[in-house]
């Protein structure tokens, strides 16, 4: 059985680790915070981009774009595919960052050819010791999302995507599924189906044509390369938010289970305290008991 001064150690290091645990809840509830703040503040332009796109297919709806499958076709290409993994920085996250590796694996195992762009300095790490090969790393923190990287990440797949290098591109991240729970989803960029933005089956059709310079298909692929970039900046934002709703969690759990285990510490101190204190008093009265004994014999 272990000793006061070693329960009470024992206690003081779990007592330490509450607060830190504390500290990191509190730090990422405020991180949730401003990145929600952040992803609000930019959702209406895309939302008016993809109001935009909808209104060019009400205008056109057979405007030819390598951004999106034919009309008539929706089959899976043929080649090689490219794939963006939004992991976090570090871990302490439940399994935020396991779950993304488990769904990148599924895309690996169902299509080979795939080449791997890694945001996330943990995911990097993974794949370097599971030896699986990535085509490209983003050297920076995935604490600190912009649509400056967006931007530059966007430019990187559509130039391998616009070569013909990539035939489709996904997206692998995490997002919040409810206010309780986040999901780890795969998603494919490009190329998109045409359904993605048809208009509602009751909006009527332009009766007047707009005109597009220079041309339809010019307006198309630069609104898609504008929309392109914000969807990578929803997904690293969501990413962000969902890795701070995960590390919130981890961090309540922790605080709950140190709690509970600082109980049972104390309970155990107050026992082991109790039996020294016990043995302290039997002892004691032994001793006095024995003195006792001798003063009456030597009377």
């Amino acid at each position: 059985m272990p000793s006061t001064r070693e329960i009470q150690n024992h206690i003081e290091s779990v007592t330490e680790t509450r607060k830190i645990t504390g500290a990191m809840y509190l730090i990422a509830s405020t991180k949730l915070r401003r990145a929600r703040n952040a992803l609000d503040q930019t959702r209406p332009y895309f939302e008016a981009l993809r109001g935009e796109i909808k209104r060019i297919f009400r205008t056109a709806n057979d405007v030819d774009s390598h951004y999106f499958y034919p009309p008539d076709s929706t089959a899976p290409l043929e080649g090689t595919y490219g794939c963006l993994v939004i992991t976090a920085d570090k871990g302490l996250a439940g399994a935020y960052n396991q779950n993304v590796f488990k769904e990148t694996e599924r895309l690996l195992r169902e299509h080979p050819d795939t080449k791997l762009f890694v945001v996330g300095e943990y995911g990097r790490h993974y794949f370097a010791q599971h030896e699986i090969p990535i085509e490209h790393s983003f050297l920076y923190t995935a604490q600190n999302p912009t649509m400056a990287r967006a931007r530059e990440i966007s430019e990187l797949l559509l130039d391998g995507f616009d070569r013909g290098d990539l035939k489709e591109i996904f997206v692998i991240y995490t997002d919040m599924a409810g206010s309780l729970e986040v999901e780890a989803r795969s998603t494919r960029l490009l190329p998109f189906h045409r359904t993605h933005f048809a208009p509602p089956a009751k909006e009527k059709a332009v009766s007047v044509p707009f005109e597009f310079v220079p041309s339809i298909e010019a307006v198309l692929d630069n609104i898609m390369q504008s929309y392109i970039s914000g969807f990578i900046y929803s997904a690293l934002i969501a990413s962000f938010c969902s890795e701070q709703h995960a590390r919130m969690t981890a961090m309540d759990a922790a605080d709950r289970n140190a709690e509970k285990l600082l109980d049972e510490l104390s309970l155990q101190y107050n026992r082991v305290r109790q039996s020294a204190i016990t043995q302290e008093i039997t002892e004691v009265s032994a001793g006095a008991k024995a003195q006792r004994r001798r003063h009456g014999k030597e009377g």
